[in-house]
């Protein structure tokens, strides 16, 4: 496989992020995050690709990714988001939210934010499972089934969700700036709006049949309404959360646990999914239009990250090649974008051309050259 870069890490990696980029610099990103689990001592570890600050638009600068700094972390890291170019926030299986700060002159890492037992059962602590930040808030789920809201200027709780859900929720995305939506261990995806008092959804939609674990959930960057997820049975689900509470469309994707999925955030023809079963899979539809649809609407935001916001602009009439969309009718490719391997692919996070993930396979992937 070309272009990919391969950093074995001596560390079982859970999540792979990129550092947000300035839309305006038109720059590819150089800097990415990891998180480990599984491991005697894990750790949240920051890595370039780029030297000595030099744009890795230039080929002579490619390489392998080199470690800038690390730091020690209490429990698993089971998700991992920047909450902007200096700011990372952590879910831990103790439990734990924490926000850590990126010096960038001294590259250190240093906690400047933590709330120690946002998760947690009665006589012990629950896994946080998930966490999506629009900056400066901040969203998480655990297995206690809890959804809490933070603010990172804040010490205290903005609200609890106390028994938002009576199984375990898996993951969490932004719908809109006061609507999230969170998939849960019975197969539900959830649509609830912070705007309402109480602890009810505002909205329930649900696989049919057999309930299957969902375990993550992407929403489309410009058309707000198009979701996709992925579960234990390695099924690609595109919901439309307009029309009716069941997927717009399954498609057979992997063979065992699909552990996240990531519209690509400027260009969401673009899909990538990763599993259990050691593939990472990228998916393009193919609209019959003219005009791209990642021209449709768009982005005029500063940050391009996806944990940011798409504004409510862009012309959300037009029909999505995702619900057009049938790989039986050749509308959608899919290409595997890792070599052969029988360890999991736990995380992925694609941003412009590039494309980083981490593995039960202690590596890290790094590929410069998606085509997108």
């Amino acid at each position: 496989m070309e272009g990919i870069n391969a950093k074995y890490v001596s560390k079982k990696i859970s999540k792979t992020r990129w550092r947000p980029v300035s839309s305006s610099s038109l720059q590819q990103p150089d800097i990415f995050a990891t998180g480990s689990w599984d491991n005697e001592d894990n750790s949240i570890s920051i890595w370039s690709i780029g030297e000595n600050g030099v744009s890795i638009m230039d080929d002579e600068f490619e390489g392998d990714p080199q470690l800038v700094c690390e730091y020690k972390h209490n429990g698993d890291v089971l998700d991992l988001q920047f909450l902007d170019q200096d700011r990372i926030v952590t879910a831990s299986s103790t439990g734990a939210v924490t926000i850590f700060q990126h010096h960038h002159n001294s590259q250190t890492l240093s906690v400047s934010q933590l709330w120690d037992r946002a998760h947690h059962y009665p006589c012990d602590n629950a896994p946080c499972t998930g966490v999506v930040c629009n900056s400066p808030e901040i969203v998480t789920v655990g297995e206690d089934g809890r959804i809490m809201l933070f603010r990172a200027d804040q010490e205290g709780v903005l609200r609890t969700i106390e028994k938002a859900d009576s199984s375990a929720i898996h993951a969490v995305t932004f719908l809109r700036t006061t609507e999230i939506l969170t998939v849960n261990s019975i197969g539900q995806l959830k649509l609830w709006d912070f705007r309402q008092p109480g602890n009810e959804p505002s909205q329930i939609l649900s696989l049919t049949g057999d309930r299957v674990p969902l375990h993550c959930v992407d929403r489309h960057p410009n058309q707000q309404h198009i979701v996709a997820t992925g579960g234990q049975d390695g099924m690609l689900c595109i919901w439309d959360v307009r029309q009716g509470n069941m997927p717009f469309s399954l498609m057979e994707a992997h063979s065992a646990e699909m552990w996240e999925v990531h519209f690509h955030p400027s260009n969401p023809d673009h899909l990538f999914s990763c599993s259990e079963d050691g593939s990472l899979l990228h998916w393009e539809t193919s609209s019959n239009s003219d005009t791209p649809s990642f021209l449709k609407g768009g982005r005029n935001t500063s940050i391009i990250s996806r944990s940011a916001i798409a504004p409510a602009g862009g012309n959300q009439s037009l029909i999505n090649a995702w619900l057009t969309g049938d790989s039986s009718k050749g509308h959608l490719e899919t290409t595997h974008m890792l070599p052969s391997q029988m360890l999991s692919v736990n995380s992925l996070d694609v941003l412009g051309q590039c494309l980083v993930c981490g593995t039960d396979g202690e590596a890290i992937y790094v590929n410069r050259h998606v085509p997108i």
